[in-house]
């Protein structure tokens, strides 16, 4: 098993910049693909990006893509995504996510979750 905490989250202005970091523990991160998503409430959990065990493949949401990047530093145990340009609709619940045993970009299909970071973005 692997724990995952986030970190990052807090008040933005529109137009700035965020980095959200996950600290895992337990098993090895290298072990596991992993991927970032958010959530609003009354709607689903939002795939953002993933990012394959050792960093060689990552796949982002289409709407998303030029202003986030996930990254990941296995030997740090950790899981980072950067937002640029941030708007007010990316005001959410940011979750890391590890072990999907499924399609990528489908919430149910990851096994290991944190707590989630809020993330709020002032207009």
């Amino acid at each position: 098993q692997v724990q995952l905490v986030e970190s990052g989250g807090g008040l933005v202005q529109t137009g700035g910049s965020l980095r959200l970091s996950c600290l895992a523990s337990g098993r090895a991160l290298s072990n596991y693909d992993a991927a970032w998503f958010r959530q609003v409430p009354g709607k689903e959990r939002e795939f953002l990006a993933s990012i394959s065990r050792y960093g060689g493949t990552t796949h982002y949401q289409d709407s998303l893509q030029g202003r986030i990047i996930i990254s990941r530093d296995n030997a740090k145990k950790t899981l980072s995504l950067e937002i640029s340009s941030v708007k007010p609709e990316d005001t959410a619940i940011y979750y890391c996510a590890a072990g999907p045993t499924g399609i990528y970009s489908d919430y149910t299909q990851y096994l290991y979750w944190g707590q989630g970071t809020q993330v709020t973005v002032s207009s």
